[in-house]
């Protein structure tokens, strides 16, 4: 039964291998994104301190 269907279930295993690889891409840029700007909110509060 597994060799009848074995290209279904390769299909089947790759979306599920390719949808889990876009969700965290989109997980991480998103987290990539915030830490950018905190990084330029801090970078811009210390040059207002230095002034």
């Amino acid at each position: 039964m597994l060799a009848k269907y074995w290209k279904r279930i390769g299909m089947i295993i790759l979306i599920v291998a390719c949808v889990f690889n876009v969700m965290g891409k989109l997980v991480s840029k998103v987290s990539l994104n915030k830490e950018m700007l905190y990084s330029a909110q801090y970078m811009q509060e210390k040059q207002k301190d230095e002034k």
